[in-house]
């Protein structure tokens, strides 16, 4: 059995930082690009930023030049560092992978439960 596990969200002020983590755990043979989303209230799930197995990543206009995606492949860890926080990037924050348990098994995606990033004004 697969989880992800995401920890690091908080209440943050107004241009602080945060951190998050999402780590994979259980039956995994290989893993794909990872990915952080987020849900805000009132709205819908988009995407933050992404990251490749072989590091290439790609973000969202909206946190370009504040939020930095990265990844540790022998961790089976993402991590979101998010500096210069507004009110706006308030939202729950989940992670997204695809894994393999085996060779020959598809791929599965996966999410994690989600964590709470809340920026005071």
């Amino acid at each position: 059995q697969v989880r992800l596990v995401e920890s690091g969200g908080g209440l943050v002020q107004f241009g602080g930082s945060l951190r998050l983590s999402c780590a994979a755990s259980g039956n995994i043979f290989s893993i794909s690009a990872m990915g952080w989303y987020r849900q805000g209230p009132g709205k819908e799930r988009e995407l933050v930023a992404t990251i490749t197995r072989g590091g290439s990543t790609n973000y969202a206009d909206s946190v370009k030049g504040r939020f930095t995606i990265s990844r540790d492949n022998a961790k089976n860890t993402v991590y979101l560092q998010m500096n210069s926080l507004k009110p706006e990037d308030t939202a729950v924050y989940y992670c997204k992978t695809r894994i393999l348990t085996t060779s020959t098994a598809p791929w599965y995606e996966y999410w994690g439960q989600g964590t709470q990033v809340t920026v005071s004004s």
